[in-house]
């Protein structure tokens, strides 16, 4: 078991330490590349496999519905923590709701569970970015327009990739298999981008961070487990679950903050401690649920 979780977790933060060690060297402005990223390659992985003749929305459903709790029930949660360490709702709240389903959930969802399970990862990384950019951007500002969020090209390629599964809609394979390969680009480079950023990041305001470090994934598990119940859920949805429930802080937090004046430093701290703390939360998650 210990050589297994090793084998799952060690590609992953290799990439990331790899790309720290690269932003601590050369301190790359890697703008563009996460605009590509976001923009064609992350799109073109979540159309991919919503799109694949593999892909079942309606067996996905629960998994959906399970998600979207786990995220607000996480959010509701932290929110008297938020109240009893006396900081700002909005600056410890939205970091503990939304996890880091995209450069850790994928690639852990596929190396410990195999490509069969890349489309139920995906409908996790929807459902948790829907949410961000819409519930998360509200919480932020209340004034925000919500209207245009199928313009974001990871929404309008879900909204594409579901239209043509439920339609039973017949892509020309050589198509598909082309926005795969741009897809496949994606998550090593969300692994590398990771490791760049958390280089900018700060270790001030330690001790709110670790309360966020343990408040995110114990939370996000406790939420995850009733909903295997209430669901249903077992095997291998079940276990995807409670480890999107046990993922770390997502980056994109720390983009919002900024964008925001939502204390962006304190926000990036609580990002930061949080990611190295799934260093040992995350192999202990697998070790779990996949005895």
């Amino acid at each position: 078991m210990i050589e297994r979780i090793a084998g799952i977790v060690f590609p992953i933060y290799a990439v990331v330490a790899v790309g720290y060690a690269y932003g601590r060297w050369k301190k790359p402005d890697m703008a563009f590349a996460n605009q590509l990223n976001m923009d064609i390659f992350v799109p073109a992985l979540v159309f991919a496999a919503l799109a694949s003749k593999s892909f079942d929305i309606a067996q996905n459903l629960p998994l959906l519905l399970g998600a979207t709790v786990v995220v607000l029930g996480t959010g509701l949660l932290a929110w008297p923590v938020a109240r009893l360490l006396g900081v700002a709702p909005n600056t410890f709240v939205p970091p503990m709701m939304f996890k880091n389903s995209g450069n850790m959930g994928l690639p852990l969802a596929v190396l410990a569970f195999g490509e069969a399970a890349l489309p139920a990862a995906v409908v996790l990384f929807f459902i948790e970015n829907f949410l961000h950019y819409s519930l998360g951007t509200w919480l932020l500002d209340h004034h925000a327009r919500l209207r245009n969020l199928w313009r974001v090209p990871v929404i309008a390629a879900a909204l594409a990739g579901l239209t043509v599964s439920m339609l039973q809609f017949p892509l020309w394979q050589p198509l598909w298999f082309g926005i795969k390969m741009l897809g496949d680009v994606s998550i090593p480079l969300l692994l590398f981008s990771l490791g760049v950023r958390l280089t900018d990041s700060r270790h001030a305001d330690w001790k709110l961070s670790m309360v966020g470090a343990i408040t995110s994934p114990l939370a996000g598990v406790l939420v995850a487990l009733l909903m295997n119940l209430v669901l249903g859920l077992t095997g291998r949805e079940a276990a995807m679950l409670i480890l999107f429930g046990a993922l770390p802080p997502a980056v994109l937090n720390y983009i919002f903050a900024e964008r925001y004046h939502q204390e962006p430093e304190r926000v990036a701290s609580i990002v930061m401690i949080g990611n190295t703390a799934s260093l040992a939360i995350i192999p202990l998650t697998l070790a779990w649920v996949l005895q």
